[in-house]
């Protein structure tokens, strides 16, 4: 499997761990979005698409995060008994906020392979528009002349 584009967004808040999300297409016929791009304590790194758990009200049956103690619906408590996703009575709190992948690369190679691809992206996309800022400040002081 080629990855055949990638296309990078760059976060709009400058001071944050986000710094972009990327898409990337997969042999001209797949694409997965909303891969994150996010400023580690040992650098870059590339996050996939994930979401957060949820859990149903055992009184109204409306999805709820995991963790919750309460139904955003009904104000029900909710227990963290059988009413969970299977094996969800088994986490811990810190597990149960945590976001699962909602695909992900299976081997470390493949894991190497898109993360230099989407890394090397986002350094082109950075110096680009790093460009494109310095023209136009350029431009507007020549105009003040």
């Amino acid at each position: 499997m080629d990855i055949t584009e990638v296309r990078i967004s760059l976060s709009d808040t400058p001071h944050t761990r986000l710094k972009a999300y990327a898409s990337v297409t997969f042999d001209r016929c797949f694409v997965v979005r909303n891969v994150k791009i996010i400023e580690g304590k040992n650098g870059l790194f590339v996050a996939m698409p994930s979401r957060k758990p949820k859990i149903s009200c055992s009184n109204c049956q409306a999805k709820n995060d995991f963790g919750s103690r309460f139904c955003n619906q009904c104000g029900h408590a909710i227990g963290r008994d059988a009413s969970g996703p299977p094996g969800a009575g088994d986490l811990d709190t810190s597990e149960a906020m945590t976001h699962r992948d909602i695909v992900h690369p299976i081997t470390m190679e493949f894991r190497q392979v898109l993360q230099k691809a989407v890394l090397d992206a986002y350094d082109a996309e950075r110096i680009q528009g790093t460009e494109a800022q310095v023209r136009g400040a350029g431009e507007r002081e020549h105009e003040g002349l």
